[in-house]
C-alpha cells in the first residue's frame, strides 16, 4: 500500500485510520493496533512539524506491507532533514521546544516497533523504516 497525502495536521489522524485498517487484517490486539496507531501518529506528526516546520506545502508518503505475520512501515517526506541524527534520536530532545514538543517520538517509535531505522540528510528529507510482528489473536487463544 503507498498513499501520499499533503502535510497538514489533519491527516495526521487519517493515517493512524488507513494503517489501523490495513494492519486488522493480520487480526492483531487491542494493545498491538494501539502501537501501530501511535508510531504512525508520532513519525507523520514529526514529518509534519519537523520536516516542513508546519507548512502545509509538503508532501508524507506512507507505504505499508505485509508479509507473513510481520508488518513493514515506510514513513518519508522531502522536507529540510535532520542535521544530528544522533542528537534527534536522544529521549527529550525536541528541536521546536516552543511548541511544547516532548522530544520522545523516536523512543516510543523505537520502543513500540521491533525494527527501526532512520535515514535523513540535511535538505533531503527523511525516511522512518520500521517492521512489527503481529501475533495475531487467534494464536494467542488457540
Amino acid at each position: 500500500m503507498k498513499l501520499s497525502f499533503a502535510a497538514r495536521s489533519e491527516n495526521e489522524s487519517f493515517a493512524r485510520i488507513v494503517v489501523a485498517s490495513f494492519v486488522s487484517q493480520l487480526d492483531p490486539t487491542l494493545d498491538q493496533l494501539d502501537e501501530m496507531k501511535t508510531v504512525v501518529s508520532e513519525a507523520v506528526t514529526n514529518a509534519i512539524i519537523h520536516g516542513y516546520d508546519g507548512s502545509a506545502n509538503g508532501v508524507v508518503t506512507l507505504e505499508a506491507e505485509i508479509d507473513g505475520d510481520t508488518v513493514s512501515l515506510s514513513i518519508s517526506d522531502q522536507g529540510r532533514g535532520i542535521e544530528d541524527l544522533d542528537l534527534a534520536r536522544q529521549p527529550l530532545f525536541t528541536s521546536r521546544p516552543e511548541l511544547e514538543r516532548s522530544g520522545m517520538g523516536f523512543t516510543i517509535m523505537e520502543n513500540f516497533m521491533d525494527e527501526f531505522e532512520v535515514d535523513s540528510a540535511p535538505g533531503g528529507g527523511t525516511r522512518l523504516r520500521m517492521k512489527k510482528r503481529i501475533e495475531s489473536k487467534k494464536a494467542l487463544f488457540n
